[in-house]
C-alpha cells in the first residue's frame, strides 16, 4: 500500500505538514456563526481557509477587512454571531478601549478571540478576566484557527469521535469492498477493539455475504428514516459479527431505487462516530454528491486500483479533486490489488 503524496501543494494553501497533523486529533465545528474582522492579509487568509476545512463544514464563517472600529461600526446595527475574531494590531491600552466599547453592542453569549501583536501576559491576563474566550498572537496559522474554535464550542470532557476510514475502488471490481471487509476484522481481532463497517452499496453490498449474515434491519433503515438516527437506534440496526465487529449491513436488493441527497449518510456517519472507536465505510464506486460527501468528510481514504490504464486513470482524477476537496489532510492511501495475474496485460 502507497502512501501518495501530492507533487505540488494545492493553489493558495501553504499548509504544512505540522498543521495537518495537528488538526487529525480536531473533531467537526458544531453548526454556528463566526464573523472575523482582520487588518492584515496575513490574518485573513489562514481565517478564510479554516473556513474552507472539512472540519468546518457546518459552521458559516465570514470575514471583513478592519479590526476593531469595523466591528463596533457594523454592529451597531447587526446583531452579533456565535463567535466573534478580531485582529487588532492597536497598543495593550488602545485595544482594551476598544473592546469596551464594542461590548455595548454585542450579546453577552458571543463569544470573542482576539489575535494581536503584542506578546503580553499582563494584557493576556487583562482581556480574560474581561470575557475574552482566548488571546492568540499574530502570525497565526490556519490550524491555529480551527483548533481555537474547537477548544471553545466542543467539550473537553465529551466522548472523542471514533475515526472513519473510507475504502473506494477507482473502478468496480478491483476489491475494495474484500479490503475493506479484512482491515475491519483484521483490527477488530489484532487490537481488540470495537469496529464497525457501514456497507454504503445499498443495492449490491457484499458485506453481508463476506460475513455470513442475513440481518433483517440494516443502513437502510437509518438512511430512510434519519429522524430516527440516534445511539439507541443505531445499536438495534447492528449486525454483530465477531467478538469486536459489527455489520451495517446493505439489503441489497433492488425492489427500490437509491438516490440520495448528498447529506444522506451524514447523520448516520456522524453518530457511528460517536459510538465506536473505528468506522470502516465501504463506498461504492460511483460518484455522486452523497458519495463524494462521504469521502470528503472520512478521516482517512483508501483507493483500491488494479494495474491497467482504466484504474490509473480513474485513480489520478480521485486523487486530483480530493486534493481540491481536502487541502488540509493527508492524501489517500493507494492499494494497487491483482498485480501479477498471469496472462493479464498491466
Amino acid at each position: 500500500m502507497n502512501n501518495l503524496a501530492y507533487d505540488t501543494p494545492v493553489d493558495g494553501s501553504d499548509t504544512s505538514q505540522q498543521d495537518i497533523a495537528a488538526m487529525q486529533a480536531l473533531r467537526p465545528i458544531p453548526r454556528i456563526s463566526i464573523q472575523a474582522f482582520c487588518e492584515t492579509e496575513g490574518v485573513a487568509n489562514p481565517v478564510e481557509r479554516a473556513g474552507e476545512d472539512r472540519r468546518m463544514t457546518k459552521a458559516h464563517l465570514k470575514v471583513h477587512m478592519g479590526g476593531v472600529p469595523t466591528a463596533i461600526e457594523f454592529y451597531q446595527s447587526a446583531p452579533t454571531p456565535n463567535l466573534i475574531l478580531l485582529e487588532s494590531r492597536s497598543e495593550p491600552k488602545q485595544l482594551l478601549e476598544q473592546l469596551a466599547q464594542l461590548s455595548e453592542y454585542c450579546d453577552p453569549t458571543s463569544k470573542v478571540v482576539v489575535i494581536g501583536h503584542y506578546n503580553d501576559v499582563g494584557l493576556y491576563r487583562e482581556l480574560i478576566r474581561n470575557g475574552i474566550s482566548e488571546y492568540v498572537i499574530a502570525p497565526v496559522s490556519m490550524a491555529d484557527i480551527v483548533s481555537v474554535v474547537s477548544s471553545i464550542f466542543i467539550d473537553p470532557e465529551a466522548e472523542p469521535l471514533g475515526r472513519s476510514i473510507a475504502f473506494v475502488g477507482a473502478k468496480g471490481g478491483v476489491g475494495s469492498s474484500t479490503i475493506a471487509h479484512n482491515v475491519a476484522w483484521a483490527m477488530s481481532s489484532l487490537f481488540k477493539s470495537e469496529v464497525v463497517v457501514a456497507d454504503l452499496d445499498l443495492a449490491f453490498g457484499t458485506a453481508n455475504i463476506n460475513f455470513d449474515q442475513d440481518p433483517a434491519q440494516g443502513i437502510a433503515e437509518a438512511v430512510f428514516s434519519p429522524e430516527r438516527i440516534d445511539e439507541v437506534y443505531l445499536d438495534r440496526l447492528l449486525t454483530q459479527c465477531a467478538e469486536h465487529l459489527s455489520l451495517l449491513a446493505a439489503p441489497s436488493t433492488l425492489e427500490r431505487v437509491y438516490d440520495f441527497d448528498p447529506e444522506a449518510f451524514a447523520q448516520l456517519i456522524d453518530t457511528a462516530q460517536r459510538s465506536v472507536p473505528l468506522l470502516v465505510l465501504d463506498v461504492p464506486h460511483a460518484w455522486t454528491g452523497w458519495t463524494k460527501n462521504t469521502l470528503v468528510k472520512a478521516d482517512e481514504i483508501v483507493i483500491t486500483a488494479t494495474p491497467e490504464l482504466a484504474n490509473l486513470r480513474n485513480t489520478k482524477n480521485l486523487v486530483d479533486m480530493l486534493k481540491r476537496l481536502r487541502p488540509n489532510d493527508p492524501p489517500p492511501k493507494l492499494i494497487i490489488n491483482q498485480a501479477g495475474v498471469p496472462k493479464r496485460p498491466e
